[in-house]
């Protein structure tokens, strides 16, 4: 990276260079005039870093001068654009690969507030009872009120086997309570799963790399421990998985739908640079039933997944209402090794609804826990601050979509009935019913799009 003073000379070069040529075009535009306010803006800025340089009552660190007026910058943006110095930016590409040093612990802030929007299976932090909603007070004793996400992130991973000494808050306490928690080698793996009489159950923890791949494997795992049968169904666990890689996304939905569908749709700023991602007409799974069970902590790709298997008619989905992150990011990668987390596009389901701040509205309310209590105090994307507001359906909703509602009077399942797991028993249950009268959940999605 330039050092400070070459950087400030480039914006003044900028500067003289830019006016001129936008002088000469004979024509004063709309961006011609917001460029200029811009530069002016950068004038004064480069004027003010000049300042502090030189007269600061202490010696300044220029580095970290700079670090703090692009993250000063970005938090006037939406929650999920970030400035990752590179150390952060090193971990969050470890994170991609599904092993890093830390605690296992996804965050957002709402107001001045951290929250926990989901603790990663069997890492450190739910191992030690950190649940979703929970607000992180403070970190080795240094409160987190107002401090930047990305330090936040950077405090929480590290090598394994140091303590970390998490403060949290909990709608129940009377006061903040501490918790001492080890650094581990995080291993997300990010599949799972297990066969009940017959049905399969597919926990999917994140969107990392292969993760694809690794259902694909697991799906003919468990074909194998049912002898070679086909599957009765299959329950896609989502919940509580915050996304990941949209590619993995697109993957994990085109398992389950014939070809040449629309799986994705994102659109840029004013609609621009638009894209549709669509379905292979390549190794379908067959079309026993299937349900996907979501929550407050499926976020992003998980709402991709759900989404995608919704409109086409090809799941159930079950579960509570979802995060409502309906936005895309790009990671870019900068000249001194940090990357830029920037927000490029919204994304909708291919009957054109956007997710953001609404969520996925599940077929079926299932609650964590009989008798509806566990997820209302849940944070989501619509309680981050500088959110993006939702928008309208791109299309007219179309009639049938889905309202939220009950489970009908299910026969109990003795293969399911000793689950703790209250929403994964009554996607069992719900399965096993339609797998004995032979239906789909809830119908054959086709080949042929309505849009």
């Amino acid at each position: 990276m330039r050092s400070l003073h070459s950087w400030r000379a480039a914006l003044a070069a900028g500067l003289l260079f830019l006016a001129p040529a936008a002088r000469a075009e004979g024509r004063e535009s709309s961006t011609d005039s917001t460029n200029t306010a811009t530069y002016e803006q950068l004038e004064v800025f480069a004027r003010v870093l000049s300042y502090v340089e030189n007269n600061y009552v202490e010696p300044v660190d220029g580095k970290k001068l700079m670090h703090g007026a692009i993250r000063g910058m970005l938090e006037t943006l939406d929650p999920h654009t970030l400035y990752m110095p590179p150390e952060v930016f090193k971990e969050m590409k470890i994170d991609t690969s599904g092993e890093f040093g830390g605690l296992g612990i996804d965050v957002a802030r709402k107001g001045d507030a951290i929250v926990v929007v989901a603790p990663i299976d069997d890492a450190p932090a739910a191992r030690a009872g950190i649940r979703a909603g929970d607000e992180l007070v403070a970190i080795d004793g240094e409160s987190t009120q107002g401090m930047d996400l990305a330090d936040v992130l950077q405090r929480m991973r590290g090598p394994a086997g140091k303590r970390v000494l998490m403060t949290i808050m909990r709608e129940g306490f009377s006061a903040p309570r501490e918790l001492a928690i080890i650094r581990d080698h995080v291993r997300i793996i990010s599949v799972e799963g297990a066969l009940y009489g017959g049905i399969a159950h597919l926990k999917v923890k994140n969107f990392q790399d292969r993760t694809a791949q690794y259902l694909r494997k697991e799906l003919e795992r468990l074909r194998g421990l049912n002898g070679g049968k086909p599957l009765r169904g299959v329950v896609l666990d989502l919940r509580n998985n915050p996304g990941g890689l949209l590619d993995q996304a697109v993957a994990v939905s085109d398992l389950w739908l014939p070809g040449n569908l629309t799986i994705v749709s994102t659109r840029g700023r004013n609609g621009a640079g638009g894209s549709e991602e669509r379905s292979k007409d390549r190794d379908t799974e067959p079309n026993y039933p299937l349900v996907v069970l979501v929550n407050a902590g499926s976020a992003s790709a998980s709402e991709i997944v759900a989404g995608a298997l919704q409109d086409h008619g090809r799941a159930t989905i079950l579960g509570t209402q979802t995060f409502g992150k309906g936005s895309v990011q790009t990671v870019i990668e900068l000249e001194d090794g940090s990357g830029l987390k920037l927000t490029i596009a919204r994304y909708y389901t291919p009957k054109g609804r956007s997710i953001q701040e609404k969520g996925i509205t599940p077929d079926y309310q299932v609650p964590e826990k009989p008798g509806g209590k566990g997820e209302k105090d849940q944070p989501r994307e619509k309680d981050l601050e500088r959110h993006f507001k939702a928008e309208p359906a791109v299309v007219s909703e179309p009639v049938g979509t889905p309202k939220p509602k009950g489970l009908p009077e299910m026969k109990e399942w003795d293969v399911a009935t000793k689950l703790a797991d209250h929403q994964l028993k009554m996607a069992l249950t719900y399965l096993n019913g339609l797998a004995n009268s032979g239906a789909q959940a809830p119908a054959k999605a086709s080949s042929t799009e309505t849009r």
